[in-house]
Order: structure tokens, then sequence, then C-alpha cells
């Protein structure tokens, strides 16, 4: 075909020139189909509308240089054939590269070498394979937009291509280049205000990217750091960065203020409950009311009450109000706990709203029962709460410990009734303590019976600093409920005090 044409008489006007070829080129041969083109002329542009194509297409670009009072206008022809070539080395059929030409005409004014250059920027934030020739195939002006340039070059240089592939890719496949404008400026507004350098690819590899920055002017950028700013909590950006995929006046702000009207106006304890839990962020206001409300109503406790309940246990807020908050202060109830008693008891055992039932709590609760807690009392309920803060495994290595030293059942029941912590305690650290108590303190094993919570300080900074420091003058007699339980200012008092006097002595 491109023989043909360069044969025409040069005097031919564009028009002229096809209508020639139309008479001398049988269609059947060449397969002729109409389309629409643009000729761009000297001065002006006229839209032509038929295309030659042979059996194995190619777009034609013609450039006429076109004068009515001479004879010296010319037609040349530039193939699109090396860039349809280089598209099926990317793994595009020709329908997908005809198709490509037709939607970014801006191609048509690109040289290959442009081209070439743009995919290799391309390949190297790790857009390859398959994945590639689906995004050029989809989105062609990714070939020629200087938004897309000036991301793929802020990928690279700024953060060292550490975005996963496939976050460029979903960016680059849902987003228009003309949103990616100031990609990169919006970014270091993060890192300028407190969002760290070494965290910032981790952030971007988390959140929505077309949400949480290509949607998003600096403006709001901003605001929404000042937000969390005001909340001290700017670091939940990196522990939950979803954070900034949230609308700031729609969302977030709606959300920190109903914790904050719940704390009674505290914006320093609402901040505590984010920075505890950022994803608390991502529940409605609807659905932290009807949380309140629930707790309102079923168990009797003030705003003030629940607000200090979710301070030290916010994902109450996702627990299911049906299948684990009904049937769980159902439970303390019966247990003869009033509403004083239920707020005491949830902010000390707060995973009693959280555990599960059946991997779990009925495990404990068997355990209890077996070793002789009546069911539905006080003592029960106060029992089950200290085994929410351990294991299953180390509740029965705990029992079965104590068994191993002598005690009974009915022994261990007494001991966790005046210090329910002993249940929760860590079976190896309960070892070290009460072999300390017989061998280095020559004490009775069942001296634990009237102070079991012996059991409960610290070895080294409480129990031997102080049995050393008192064997001396008080001798082996002393006893350890006093010289554990009173306070170390007393304590240090009291020996400054017995210093003094044996100093005074000599």
């Amino acid at each position: 075909m491109a023989d043909l044409l360069t044969l025409l008489p040069k005097s031919l006007s564009s028009r002229e020139a096809y209508a020639f070829l139309l008479k001398v080129t049988p269609s059947t041969s060449l397969g002729l189909r109409r389309r629409r083109s643009f000729f761009k002329f000297s001065g002006r542009e006229e839209r032509f509308f038929p295309v030659i194509r042979s059996r194995r297409p190619k777009h034609v670009f013609f450039h006429c240089n076109s004068s009515t009072n001479s004879n010296d206008g010319w037609v040349h022809f530039n193939h699109s054939g090396a860039i349809l070539s280089f598209f099926r080395e990317l793994g595009l059929n020709e329908k997908e590269s005809e198709a490509i030409l037709d939607k970014n005409p801006d191609l048509g004014l690109s040289t290959l070498e442009s081209i070439r250059y743009r995919v290799h920027l391309l390949q190297s934030v790790v857009v390859n394979g398959i994945a590639l020739s689906r995004l050029i195939a989809k989105c062609p002006d990714i070939l020629t937009s200087e938004e897309v340039d000036s991301l793929i070059n802020f990928l690279h240089q700024d953060l060292g291509n550490k975005i996963e592939s496939d976050q460029v890719h979903r960016l680059l496949m849902g987003t228009e280049p003309r949103f990616l404008a100031g990609f990169g400026l919006k970014v270091k507004l993060l890192v300028d205000h407190g969002v760290v350098q070494e965290k910032i690819a981790h952030v971007l590899n988390n959140v929505n990217l077309i949400k949480a920055i290509c949607l998003k002017s600096v403006e709001e950028i901003g605001r929404t750091i000042s937000f969390l700013h005001r909340y001290g909590c700017i670091d939940i950006i990196v522990k939950r960065p979803a954070t900034l995929n949230y609308d700031l006046d729609n969302q977030l702000i709606p959300r920190a203020q109903f914790l904050r009207d719940l704390s009674g106006g505290d914006e320093d304890a609402a901040g505590e409950v984010l920075r505890r839990m950022p994803a608390i962020l991502s529940y409605t206001v609807k659905h932290m009311e009807g949380h309140v409300q629930f707790l309102r109503s079923i168990a009797g406790l003030t705003d003030e009450e629940i607000f200090k309940i979710v301070l030290v246990f916010p994902s109450i807020m996702s627990a299911s109000k049906e299948r684990k908050l009904r049937p769980r202060i159902h439970f303390l109830k019966q247990c003869g706990l009033d509403s004083d008693d239920i707020y005491r008891f949830l902010t000390k055992s707060p995973l009693f709203l959280g555990l599960s039932f059946k991997g779990n709590l009925s495990h404990k609760l068997g355990l209890l029962v077996k070793i002789g807690y009546a069911y539905r009392t006080k003592e029960m309920a106060m029992a089950m709460g200290a085994s929410t803060r351990t294991s299953c495994e180390n509740l029965q290595k705990g029992i079965g410990l104590f068994l191993s030293y002598g005690f009974s059942y009915d022994d261990i029941v007494s001991m966790s009734k005046k210090h329910p912590q002993i249940l929760q305690y860590n079976p190896n650290s309960l070892e070290e303590k009460m072999e300390y108590l017989i061998q280095e303190m020559g004490r009775e094993i069942g001296e634990l019976l009237s102070f079991p919570a012996f059991l409960g300080y610290d070895l080294d900074s409480r129990i031997k600093h102080r049995y050393e420091a008192k064997k001396m003058i008080l001798g082996e007699e002393m006893s350890i409920n006093k010289l554990l339980s009173v306070s170390t200012k007393r304590f240090s008092k009291a020996k400054k005090h017995e210093n003094q006097f044996s100093e005074g002595g000599r």
C-alpha cells in the first residue's frame, strides 16, 4: 500500500489521491474499511473520512502541506507499524494495539523512543508482564501523560521503588492521570508532619492510594494531619494507615467527637482511646451509639462508666451486642452483680467481653466448677474475671502446681477467694516463689492459706529484698504479711530508723 501511495502525482490533493486509489485498487483485495481520521494541513485541519487499510491494518498518519495556488503540495505518510510491533512485544494483540492508538491520539505524535522510555519507567516501578500490557490496554494515557511521568519518578527516586507492584497497578488502573498531579507533594506533607520517612512506604502500601491521596487536595490532607495532632495521635497513621482513607468532615471528625462527648469533653482521654485502638475510627457514629445505648439499658451503666470501660477496652465497640455482650452481662447479673459491681468487674477484666466462649471461657468455667466454685455466685464471677488474664493451659497448670504442693481443691478455692489473682499467675513464677518461701525463708507452705497475696509480689525486688533486709532484726518468725504489705515508703523509713538505732547501740 505504501508503494502505491508514493507513486501518486504530487499535484493531487488528498481527496483526489483517495478517489484515484479507489478506482484503481479493488476493495476486495485490499479489505478497505472506512474510518475517521484527521489530516493536518498547513494553516488548518480538514476532516477526511476514509483511511485505506490492507488486510493487516495499520494506522497511517498523513501530514500534508497544501496550497490552493501551488502545485508544490506533498503528502508524507508516517506508518505506526513500529509502534504496533512494539506493542506486540509487550503481549498486546493487534486489536488491542489499534484500540490503544485510537484512545490516545497523542501516541501518533510521540516517537517510538519516548514510548519505549515510558514503558521502561513503568517497569522500573515493578509493573511488568501481563499486568503492564493490561494496564496499557485499559489506560493508554499512561504512555504520554506528564502526571504519570512525575508519579513514576517520585516512586522510583524518592521512595526507592518500595511501593508494592499491586499497589502501583491499582493506582494507575483506577485513576485518571489528572488526579495523579501533586502525588509526591501530598506524601511529603505526611512526612513533614510526623510520619517518619522509614515508615512512609508501609503507610502507602496499606492505604487506598486513590481515596487517601489522589482524590484529596493538599488542603484536606493538611486538615486531616491537624485533626490527628489535635488528639495527639498522628502516630495512628503508621499503626493503621487505612485511617487516611476516611473522609475528614463526614467520618473522622464526627466519630472522634462522639468519643470526646462520651468522655465528658476530655479530649486527651478520647485521644488515648484512638491511640490504643485506631480501628475504632472505622465504626460509624450510629454503630457506637448503638453499643452505648445497649450498655446503658442492659447493664445500667452511666456514660462516664461506659467511657472508662471503652478506655481500657476499646474493642468493646467491635463486640457483637447479641452474641457476646448480652449473654455475658446476663451471666454477671446471675452471679449477683449489680450495676456498680459490673462496672468494677469490666474495668478490671474487660477481656471477659471479648474472649471466645466456646474456645476459652467455657473451659475455664468448667475448671472452676471442678475445683469447687459454686455456680452463679459473686466468687465465681471474680474467679472468672481473674482467669480471663491467663490462658486455659496456664490455669490448668497452676491448679496442678498447687495440688502438687499438697493443697486440696478446697484450699485453692479458699486462697483464690481471698486473692483471685493467683488463678492468673504464671505457673513458673508461682513455683519459684513457693520454693523460696520453703527453702530460703524456712516457712511452711500452709502459710499461703492465710496470705495468698504473697504469690503476687515480685520475687527479687520485693520478697528477697525485704526478707534479706529484715531477717537479721526480726528473725525467722517475722510475719510475711507485714513484711510485704507495708508500703515502700514506710518500709524505707522503718529500715532507716532501725539502722540508726543499730548504730547508736554500738
